[in-house]
């Protein structure tokens, strides 16, 4: 629901009647509007964790877990092109708006990308990368790809982006890598 409408849309009264409860119902479990689009971005995050990050730990540490993170992002994504992503949306909403709300959104995407420098150090410490990639830079490509991927996906309706991204993937692989292991 909160990825159709966006986190600015969320109510105790929508909420309600959706599930079918009464406002006072929904407002006693919540408190208040806020709490609601906090509960819902702290519940997006686990989800994220569980589809992305976890599953991804499973793989050898390296070129192999990067791998993971992003086909298993880019899966995740094929199911957002459809919903829309609470990270992208809350990010247009709530960018120059302090607030506890902004503040939840920033430390999940930041956990989020704290996990994804980890995995790109990884893959270069383990020689996996150049040891000159700068692993910052990486990370704001890589990204870069996913952000890139739903405005062209979502906005602009292009069929073709979801291949364009892969591809972006590895030409960011090819470009950082040692020839030996950076296609994977």
């Amino acid at each position: 629901m909160s990825a159709h409408i966006g986190l600015e849309g969320l109510s105790i009264g929508g909420v309600a009647e959706r599930m079918q409860m009464s406002k006072s119902g929904v407002f006693s479990h919540f408190g208040s509007r806020e709490e609601l689009q906090i509960s819902v971005i702290r519940e997006y995050f686990t989800r994220f964790e569980q589809e992305v990050f976890y599953p991804a730990l499973q793989s050898p540490r390296g070129l192999p877990r990067l791998n993971a993170l992003f086909d298993n992002w880019m899966q995740r994504v094929t199911v957002e092109l459809q919903s829309g992503c609470i990270f992208i949306s809350g990010a247009v909403e709530f960018d120059d708006r302090p607030g506890a709300v902004r503040d939840a959104l920033e430390v999940s995407v930041q956990a989020w990308l704290t996990a994804l420098r980890t995995a790109v150090a990884q893959a270069r410490d383990c020689g996996h990368l150049s040891a000159s990639a700068d692993v910052s830079q990486l990370v704001f490509e890589i990204h870069g790809l996913i952000l890139s991927l739903h405005y062209e996906a979502r906005f602009m309706r292009d069929s073709a982006s979801i291949s364009r991204a892969r591809q972006g993937f590895k030409n960011i692989l090819l470009r950082y890598g040692v020839p030996e292991t950076a296609t994977g």
